[in-house]
């Protein structure tokens, strides 16, 4: 069971400092956990675990395509490995070895982008992964995550450590809306509906949980009364928590940090195609690339507010009379 505690604050915990203690409890409670960096401890909240287990943890250099052929071998000797580096050295710089030496050859690898998206901000639009879901979507049986905050980091970390296969998790390496109580307890694989509504659905994920939570306020005040869903497993997604909204609410609208080509939008929107049409509409990416900013700024250029979800919203809604 899950609580939720959203009220607009940011969470006091950065995601990388999430990720190192979530990396330390677990390989303190099985010997088997190892941690492969792409020479970007420091970045990643890890250089403390590095240094107090240093058999556990190995920097690759910046040499990712290699560093998920070492996972993969890893994984292959029974070790559970995660593997880190920013987004789109996670996902399109080593897209080969992914696919044939970890998926393809049925190793269970557990892979961390972080700086998901606009979150990249300063570091422009090299390191700006708007298509990592969609590359890692496409490989088969692969899991795909992009988390809401960092109770949620935590919990997924912590499920796949015994998971099969490929699971590859995004998010920001910074803070994020607070949306769970710590308590929280989740499913990969099933989406969470964080509040509800009967007017229209908004189904989103990572940065994007919580501009809806806001985008959802923001409608309230004018009289409408929509549904939020947190579906922070974009792959598999929850076909039928989709179903249900879609009959419940008769309109969806999808919100991601990525581009609308390949991402959240487009798995929901195979399930409405196939199962229950109704109108939807995709905020996100319209099939740009990065650049440099920060990040308030780009979550403006790319349309990633929670008053374009809203506007998005009301004209969905419009739509359906």
């Amino acid at each position: 069971m899950f609580k939720v505690i959203y009220n607009g604050e940011i969470e006091a915990k950065a995601h990388k400092d999430v990720f190192g203690n979530t990396l330390a409890e677990l390989a303190a409670e099985d010997k088997d956990v190892v941690y492969l960096d792409a020479d970007l401890m420091n970045s990643s909240g890890t250089y403390k675990f590095w240094k107090e287990n240093p058999t556990r943890a190995i920097n690759c250099g910046i040499s990712e395509a290699n560093m998920m052929g070492v996972a993969a071998g890893l994984s292959a000797m029974g070790k559970k490995p995660f593997a880190h580096t920013f987004g789109p050295f996670a996902s399109r710089r080593c897209f080969d070895q992914v696919f044939l030496s970890i998926a393809y050859a049925k190793n269970n690898v557990r892979i961390y982008g972080s700086d998901a998206g606009v979150t990249a901000a300063f570091n422009g639009g090299t390191h700006m992964p708007f298509e990592d879901m969609a590359l890692m979507r496409a490989i088969p049986h692969a899991t795909v995550i992009d988390v809401a905050d960092g109770v949620e980091l935590a919990a997924v970390l912590k499920q796949s450590k015994d998971r099969e296969g490929l699971t590859y998790i995004r998010s920001t390496r910074k803070n994020n809306y607070q949306i769970y109580d710590p308590s929280s307890e989740f499913e990969i694989g099933k989406g969470n509906i964080i509040r509800d509504g009967k007017d229209a659905t908004i189904i989103a994920c990572g940065i994007m949980v919580g501009e809806s939570m806001k985008a959802a306020d923001m409608l309230a005040e004018k009289g409408l009364d929509v549904r939020v869903v947190d579906m922070f497993t974009v792959k598999p997604v929850d076909a039928e928590l989709v179903k249900k909204c879609a009959e419940e609410t008769g309109a969806i609208v999808t919100a991601e940090n990525h581009n609308i080509v390949g991402g959240l939008g487009d798995a929901v929107s195979a399930v409405l195609l196939e199962e229950c049409p109704v109108p939807l509409k995709k905020v996100g990416v319209n099939d740009e690339f990065g650049q440099v900013g920060p990040q308030d700024y780009l979550q403006e250029v790319y349309g990633l507010t929670a008053e374009n979800v809203a506007k998005t919203v009301e004209e969905i809604i419009a739509s359906k009379g």
